[in-house]
């Protein structure tokens, strides 16, 4: 850990204009924010010591802040998380958040694109985990901690340095990440919220099958009478197991998955909104409209609308 810490001081020093655009590229309109990936990388990385208060936002990227220098509070809902230096934050894509920065003091910020993840098999336990924000501390688990904390720091270290290889070397070490979240955490997280009666590695591979499913057939009539059915519980037994094992009633996290497709849909000018909305998998285009302001504070159109002006000023923004 002292040599990744001496190491990151050289390559802070030697890169830190690199996150000059950061109060540029950040920018949130109408509770939104349009990651400005760029050269086509599902990634953007940055050391900041900017004194910036974000609003209450959401946007489709997992968000990881490690502090290095003094806290940052995130508040998500109506939980407030005041991250220590060193300390591990994740939150969520669609996750409502509001980010304050100190008046002094440096983190790192990770904007991820996970959507190429999906159709791993997986990853569907590892969105399980990620369902709510998770802050991870050095005292949870020492070793996965450090691993953890080591792999986002690689990540940092290719990202500034402009490795060759930095758009195969992020994704897999993003890869690895999530790895070591699945086997320190998944299990942890999961036993401790499913009752001791269905505590044991096939309810919990059941259920990650489940989550499987969704992610491969949300586009079509998905009921929570099947999924029961499919599973073998009674519908009543399938609720409850499948709350407390993702934090979401069935219908809320099918929404929210079909919200999630619709907004990378909606990045498509040339899409009309009918389509997005039946390619998301609803039914009808009010009940698209109605959900998907419930989601995420504005209409389908008001959600393109604000993309296309937001990627504009960045385009012409210095």
């Amino acid at each position: 850990m002292d040599k990744n810490k001496d190491d990151l001081e050289l390559i802070r020093e030697q890169n830190y204009s690199v996150n000059a655009d950061f109060a540029r590229a950040r920018k949130v309109n109408n509770g939104q924010e349009v990651v400005d990936y760029q050269g086509g990388n599902p990634y953007r990385i940055w050391l900041n010591d900017i004194p910036v208060k974000f609003e209450a936002h959401r946007h489709s990227a997992l968000e990881i802040i490690v502090p290095t220098e003094n806290i940052y509070t995130a508040i998500c809902g109506r939980s407030t998380y005041e991250i220590q230096p060193e300390q591990i934050m994740f939150i969520p894509p669609g996750v409502t958040h509001e980010l304050i920065a100190p008046q002094t003091g440096k983190r790192y910020i990770y904007l991820m694109n996970v959507s190429h993840f999906t159709s791993m098999r997986s990853f569907a336990r590892i969105m399980s985990i990620l369902s709510q924000p998770l802050l991870i501390t050095r005292e949870d688990n020492e070793a996965a901690y450090d691993q953890i904390y080591d792999l986002l720091m690689q990540m940092s270290a290719e990202y500034f340095n402009a490795s060759e290889y930095s758009d195969l070397s992020i994704p897999a070490l993003l890869l690895q990440l999530f790895i070591c979240l699945g086997k320190n955490y998944a299990d942890q997280i999961n036993a401790s919220s499913i009752s001791l009666s269905t505590r044991s590695k096939e309810y919990l591979d059941l259920f990650t099958n489940t989550l499987k499913y969704i992610d491969e057939h949300f586009t079509e009539k998905l009921s929570l009478e099947d999924m029961a059915v499919k599973t073998g519980f009674s519908k009543f037994h399938f609720s409850r197991l499948f709350k407390k094992y993702t934090n979401y009633n069935f219908s809320d996290y099918l929404c929210l998955r079909r919200v999630r497709e619709a907004e990378t849909l909606l990045q498509r000018p040339d899409i009309p909104i009918t389509d997005v909305a039946i390619t998301s998998g609803f039914s009808s285009i009010s009940t698209f409209n109605r959900i998907f302001k419930q989601q995420t504070g504005c209409s389908p159109s008001e959600y393109r609308s604000l993309n296309s002006s937001m990627l504009h000023h960045l385009e012409i923004t210095p």
